[in-house]
């Protein structure tokens, strides 16, 4: 694959799934950005154009619905979102923000990385 593409943001407030996470696609060849919150997430949005957001929707400070609110509020183009929770909600979750998939924790690893390969840009 293309080494220049774009990376992955992951946004989850479990600083043990942000480090997991940023492992195993680091491994498949992707670039990963890290935020523990929403509002840390917008303001690496600043300067960084991800290709795809990893989304937990239940996080301190700001949570996933207020990053997806203030994110489709900013200029496109936007990244695909999958919404990564362990709400049995997830896939309601996803529906409510207009994400492209939604990942109950705790996740199969492999299933994961296959959706980050299928709604990335």
């Amino acid at each position: 694959m293309n080494s220049a593409r774009s990376p992955i943001l992951v946004v989850d407030d479990d600083v043990e799934i942000r480090e997991m996470l940023r492992l195993a696609l680091s491994e498949e060849g992707y670039g990963v950005l890290c935020a523990s919150d929403g509002a840390a997430a917008l303001s690496l949005l600043d300067s960084e154009h991800p290709g795809l957001i990893l989304l937990d929707m239940r996080m301190p400070v700001m949570d996933g619905w207020a990053f997806a609110r203030a994110y489709a509020a900013r200029p496109g183009p936007h990244a695909p979102i999958v919404v990564i929770t362990a709400a049995v909600d997830a896939g309601r979750w996803a529906r409510e923000i207009g994400a492209s998939a939604a990942i109950a924790k705790p996740f199969d690893l492999n299933r994961l990385i296959e959706a980050v390969a299928a709604h990335m840009h």
